[in-house]
């Protein structure tokens, strides 16, 4: 161990106790340290997230908290774990499709939830135990599913990635339009008109065809939640049967 209670060699944080060394009852604990932090994230995005916060905001010096929290890395892996205790894992219903799609929107509302959370999402920081609860709840629920359970946790690991993909785009389109000096709708207006002058020319054909079928044009009033629901139900209905 070295000064300050950081590990010397490798360590998981889960393996560690609530506090090192002896002493008192500690003062604080693992809940209300991550609770911090995700409130600090949460408000102001993961880049505000320092020990030094952190510890002003539990009411102890940052050097007292690295003996709770040895790296900013360990923070982190609670901080996902915390957010991951948010899930409603109800019964499997046996239709594995239909759970895994209730499952990435709830996946989905964490992520708008807690923005940061897309950017730490990773073999790295999901091993907690809320998140290896998550994990094996989604293996229950894709227990119909004939198929070697590695490549059920590829499935469950590409279903969070097109989440995390598609929650970042909804993220990006949001700030973007708080950044605008005008309005949306505006902004919008321009971009479509813009984009209809481009089509009529006839040099996009098969553009034309799908926008004018319906196809999607971000941040043109779509419901994203529909394109989301479509998006997961083909990548599980792509799965093997």
């Amino acid at each position: 161990m070295t000064a300050g209670g950081r590990p010397a060699e490798p360590e998981v944080i889960w393996s560690r106790p609530q506090r090192a060394g002896r002493g008192p009852r500690p003062a604080h604990s693992r809940d209300s340290i991550a609770a911090e932090a995700v409130r600090i994230a949460d408000a102001e995005g993961i880049e505000a997230v320092s020990m030094r916060r952190v510890a002003a905001g539990i009411g102890a010096g940052t050097m007292s908290l690295y003996n709770y929290v040895p790296r900013k890395e360990d923070l982190y892996e609670l901080m996902v774990d915390t957010v991951s205790g948010e899930y409603e894992l109800t019964p499997a219903t046996g239709d594995w499709r239909a759970d895994q799609l209730a499952l990435a929107r709830q996946t989905r509302a964490l992520m708008h939830r807690h923005p940061w959370l897309p950017r730490l999402l990773s073999p790295v920081y999901g091993f907690g135990p809320n998140a290896l609860r998550y994990l094996e709840y989604s293996l229950e629920c894709l227990a119909p599913l004939d198929a070697p359970d590695a490549e059920k946790l590829e499935l469950v690991a590409a279903v969070n990635g097109t989440v995390a993909t598609y929650v970042a785009g909804e993220l990006a389109l949001a700030e973007r339009a708080r950044a605008l000096p005008w309005s949306e709708a505006e902004e919008q207006g321009v971009r479509s008109a813009w984009l209809g002058s481009r089509l009529a020319t006839g040099e996009y054909p098969r553009l034309a065809a799908a926008l004018a079928g319906g196809g999607p044009v971000p941040g043109a009033g779509l419901d994203m939640a529909a394109v989301f629901d479509r998006s997961v139900s083909r990548l599980l209905g792509a799965w093997a049967t």
